[in-house]
C-alpha cells in the first residue's frame, strides 16, 4: 500500500488530498480483509471486494464514497497485476452504485453583487482583517478558485499588471486565470495596507509565523491563512442567504461557472477557466442555468 500511495502521488501526480483519501479507503479494505483472515494481497479476489462495498452501502455510508471506494480499489488491484504482485486484477469486474449528480449551490449574481456590498462598506473602516476578507471573497468569485487554491497563492502568483493569478490545481497543474476591476482594486488595497499591517501586528505580538512568507493572504497572527478559516468566513456570509446546498467556498466556484456560462462564455473556456479536467464535470454548470430558465419560464411566461 505504501509503495502505491508513493506511486500515485509522484507517478500519477495526486495531491495530497486525494491520496490521503486512497489511504484511508485501503486501510479500511486491510481491516476489513483481516476479519475475514485474508492477510495477505493473494487473498484478495471480487468476492472479498463486493463484500467490502456491501458493508460500506449497509453502514449507510453515502454513494459517493462508496463509489470513490471501488475507484481506490480498482487503482489499487490495476497497479498489483501492473507490478507482478498479482497474476490477475481482481477489481476488473467490481462495479460501485454510480454516484447522483447533485446540482451544486448556485448564489444568484445580484445576491453576489450586494454581498460584496455590504463587505466593502465592512471595509470602509480600514480595518485589515475586513480588507483582506473582501479581497478574499472578491478573488475567489472573479476566478472562481477552489479554496485550497485560494490559500495557497503566494504574492509573486498574482501579475497586478496584466490581473491574472498563476493557479495550482488539483494534480499540481498550473493554469492562469484573469480577475476584473473590483478584484483588483480589493486585492491592490489589501496588499498596500491589510498584509503589511497583519503582518506588522504579528511581529509585534511575538506571535509565530510572523514573516508570513511569500503567502498572499494571511491571519491575524502572520501565517497563511488557513481552509478553515476561509470556510468560517463563507459560511457566515451565505448563512442568511437562499438557496439549498452546503455554505461553503465552493458556492462561490459553482456560481461564477453558472455565471459565466448564463453571460454567454463558451463551455470549453469556462472548463480552462475551472481547470476541469474532463469537459463533463464542467457540464453540470449547463445543468444548473438550463433549472434556472426553467424556472424563469414557469414564473414568468403566460402559458408556462
Amino acid at each position: 500500500m505504501d509503495a502505491y500511495l508513493e506511486h500515485v502521488r509522484l507517478e500519477r501526480g495526486y495531491s495530497e488530498h486525494t491520496a490521503a483519501a486512497y489511504a484511508s479507503d485501503l486501510a479500511d479494505l486491510t481491516g476489513f480483509a483481516e476479519e475475514r483472515a485474508v492477510t495477505g494481497i493473494a487473498g484478495l479476489d471480487l468476492d472479498l471486494l463486493r463484500d467490502w462495498l456491501w458493508a460500506a452501502t449497509e453502514r449507510g455510508l453515502a454513494r459517493t464514497t462508496v463509489a470513490r471506494r471501488a475507484a481506490s480499489a480498482r487503482g489499487f488491484c490495476a497497479w498489483l497485476e501492473r507490478t507482478g504482485a498479482l497474476p490477475a486484477d481482481p477489481a476488473v469486474r467490481l462495479r460501485a452504485p454510480r454516484a447522483r449528480r447533485t446540482l451544486p449551490r448556485v448564489v444568484a449574481a445580484p445576491a453576489v453583487a450586494t454581498l460584496l456590498e455590504g463587505m466593502q462598506l465592512r471595509a470602509s473602516s480600514g480595518g485589515p482583517v475586513q480588507v483582506r476578507d473582501l479581497a478574499v471573497i472578491e478573488l475567489l468569485y472573479a476566478c472562481a478558485l477552489r479554496v485550497s487554491e485560494l490559500v495557497g497563492l503566494d504574492v509573486d502568483d498574482v501579475d497586478r499588471r496584466n490581473r491574472t493569478v498563476r493557479v495550482t490545481g488539483k494534480g499540481s497543474k498550473e493554469r492562469v486565470v484573469p480577475y476584473g476591476a473590483p478584484a483588483a482594486a480589493a486585492l491592490e488595497r489589501y496588499l498596500a495596507t491589510a498584509r503589511p499591517a497583519l503582518l506588522r501586528a504579528a511581529s509585534d505580538d511575538g506571535a509565530p509565523n510572523a514573516a508570513g512568507g511569500r503567502a498572499l493572504f494571511v491571519g491575524v497572527r502572520g501565517a497563511r491563512l488557513g481552509v478553515r478559516s476561509v470556510h468560517r468566513l463563507v459560511a457566515g456570509l451565505l448563512a442568511d442567504l437562499p438557496g439549498s446546498g452546503p455554505a461553503g467556498p465552493h458556492a462561490f466556484r459553482h456560481s461564477a461557472a453558472t455565471h459565466l456560462l448564463d453571460g454567454g462564455a463558451d463551455l470549453r473556456a469556462v472548463q480552462e477557466f475551472l481547470g476541469h479536467a474532463s469537459l463533463g464535470t464542467t457540464q453540470i454548470y449547463t445543468h444548473v442555468s438550463a433549472e434556472r430558465l426553467k424556472h424563469t419560464y414557469r414564473t414568468a411566461h403566460p402559458r408556462a
